[in-house]
């Protein structure tokens, strides 16, 4: 029996699998008793503890980062911001379910038009404060107006007013119906910072009613946080404290997890994770969501100003390739539409055929684009997405046989959101995706929109955006969805080739939930709140 404890105690510390323990316990003849064992071995691990210092190497950083929501653009902000300091009104929940969180609960007029969010009560702010309704005016506030540079103006653009009622009560007025807007007030832009007395937010302290408080701030380099004593969700935020790395490149986070340097990464390195998968002590996992490879084209500048030019290049593009080569299978191919495999009002392939492959096809928009050939640089960087370099350089081969040569610029990948991405003719992105389809459509897609990353303008969808949205008969609002679908697919300037799952590795004494959130990567970035040491 001594043995088989020795064994137990091997398999809870990580230095055998499941496999070998079991292999072993038989070949002591002792296998009558395992699966008690491992029963209780499963349950001690799932009970969520308190204690230690999480770190984690994240991806998405910058040396520009400030805390200030409106100006989040990418991953590690969102988790720090989001997911470690600050609460929204509501969240998502790990099945995908709109969830109350500041808020306890909402109800809308018949109309939709005009909200009402109960907030709940006895909520601090890390500086003691007590949450009230003026904190969430002065938040959404601080996104609103015609001045505002806020990512997030696309969201609330149809907020015509937002006034409290009493210190508990905040209510929305909307320029048209929208049953969609408990989801958007999810969005990580708009987390709740305590109000200044002139109507302002404090954005800059860092203080917010999340998990944990801000102790130092290095932007681009690394940021820690101490857990918040007083935190008002019950059986959340474990960890004593987190300190969060930004490691851009994939290999040192890699060496960084493998070594003990950090618990837990994202976005692995897909050519070297099944070497990942082999060593012990260490849990690879993904989940599947949203998530998009986009390569947005200025529509308003030469010459992708002319759809035929952008539809030879959709053509030209050999997705299964990038798939298979690049994403290692872990996703599915797309079709230049952004709405995703969790979104309910998905086109069907018979609503909408795949785009293949075709550089026929290609050449065919080239000659009606009245040119031969085609010469244009694709601004990349690693920090785009995960194999983005190596994406562009397959993207460029198939692109021959249409007579299209594409020069892949490799930009770095310190300051490529700020200074890259939305300002070059032709770049690399990504989305996490979102719940919603007029929420990816409003901010990504909507005439104006400040993260309009091609500068679309389509009368017709820009229409349809407005009328869906206060649609309240799912199957008129399906058909909507839909032909908008078929506009961004014909007409947009963004080529879509993969959807990619999230993809994440943690020591083996990181507890896990049953159940991971699949709108973002890292449990929806709540890993910080949800995750500890088992």
């Amino acid at each position: 029996m001594r043995k088989l404890e020795d064994l137990q105690r091997q398999l809870s510390e990580g230095r055998i699998t499941r496999r070998e323990f079991l292999s072993r316990a038989a070949a002591l003849g002792v296998t009558a008793a395992v699966p008690a064992l491992i029963l209780q071995e499963e349950a001690m691990a799932a009970a969520p503890k308190k204690g230690g210092q999480y770190l984690q190497g994240l991806t998405g950083g910058a040396t520009s980062d400030v805390l200030d929501p409106a100006q989040t653009l990418d991953s590690y902000m969102i988790n720090v911001s989001f997911g470690q300091l600050r609460n929204n009104l509501t969240e998502i929940s790990p099945s995908g379910e709109l969830a109350p969180e500041l808020a306890e609960s909402w109800e809308a007029t018949p109309d939709a038009a005009t909200w009402r969010f109960k907030l709940r009560k006895g909520v601090e702010f890390h500086n003691g404060k007590t949450l009230d309704a003026n904190d969430v005016v002065a938040s959404f506030n601080h996104h609103r107006g015609e001045e505002t540079k806020s990512a997030a103006k696309g969201i609330v653009g149809p907020v015509t007013d937002v006034k409290a009622e009493g210190s508990d009560i905040v209510v929305f007025t909307l320029d048209g119906g929208n049953a969609d807007f408990p989801f958007l007030v999810s969005d990580y832009h708009l987390v709740i910072c305590p109000a200044n007395s002139d109507g302002t937010i404090d954005w800059q302290s860092g203080v917010g009613t999340g998990g944990y408080v801000l102790e130092d701030f290095d932007p681009g380099i690394n940021t820690k946080v101490k857990r918040n004593p007083n935190y008002w969700k019950e059986g959340r935020a474990f960890f004593d404290s987190v300190q969060n790395l930004f490691i851009a490149d994939a290999g040192a986070r890699t060496n960084a997890l493998r070594t003990g340097d950090i618990h837990s990464m994202a976005n692995l390195d897909l050519k070297t994770v099944h070497l990942l998968k082999r060593q012990e002590g260490i849990h690879v996992f993904s989940t599947n969501g949203n998530k998009h490879v986009t390569m947005p084209m200025l529509t308003d500048v030469a010459p992708f100003d002319n759809n035929d030019v952008r539809l030879a290049l959709k053509y030209a593009v050999n997705r299964q390739e990038i798939l298979d080569k690049i994403v290692k299978g872990l996703g599915e191919v797309g079709n230049d539409s952004p709405v995703g495999p969790a979104n309910i009002y998905r086109a069907t392939p018979e609503e909408l055929p795949q785009r293949e492959f075709d550089p026929e096809k290609a050449k065919s928009h080239l000659k009606k684009a009245g040119m031969s050939d085609l010469k244009v640089d694709f601004h990349v960087a690693d920090s785009a997405f995960e194999g983005a370099v190596d994406a562009a350089q397959l993207f460029a081969e198939s692109a021959k046989a249409a007579g299209i040569s594409i020069n892949v610029v490799r930009e770095p990948n310190d300051g490529y959101w700020s200074n890259v991405w939305l300002k070059k003719p032709w770049v690399a992105s990504y989305w996490g995706g979102r719940p919603t389809e007029d929420w990816v459509f409003s901010q990504i897609y909507s005439k104006g929109a400040d993260w309009n990353e091609s500068h679309w303008d389509n009368t017709r969808f820009n229409e349809l955006l407005v009328q869906a949205r206060g649609e309240l008969d799912s199957n008129k609002r399906r058909d909507m969805y839909v032909e908008m679908q078929r506009l961004v697919n014909e007409d947009g300037g963004s080529i879509i080739p993969v959807f990619m799952a999230y993809t994440h590795a943690a020591t083996k004494d990181v507890g896990l939930p049953e159940q991971m959130a699949n709108n973002w990567e890292l449990d929806g970035h709540k890993n910080a709140e949800r995750w500890w040491f088992a």
